[in-house]
């Protein structure tokens, strides 16, 4: 798994980018479900990472910041489709 970390990280951050971008355009429900499911790919990086915490410290730091940001950004389209 270690190999592929990178990759799975770019699909969560595209993915979750094409959902930002298509709740603005088409509506929050299918923005909300691309970003969900980006959101879910970072944090399983993060998570493998996390288990490996000396050797990925300074990137763990960065992860949690940007998952609180996009777990905000999820919440306020949620919010926005009622």
């Amino acid at each position: 798994m270690r190999k592929y970390l990178r990759e799975i990280e770019m699909a969560g951050v595209i993915l979750a980018i094409i959902g930002i971008v298509s709740s603005l355009v088409w509506g929050a429900i299918y923005g909300g479900w691309l970003c969900g499911i980006g959101i879910a790919l970072f944090l399983l990086v993060f998570l493998y990472k996390a288990f490996h915490w000396k050797e990925y410290e300074r990137e763990n730091k960065q992860y949690i910041i940007i998952i609180l940001l996009t777990i905000i950004i999820l919440f306020i389209q949620m919010l926005r489709a009622r």
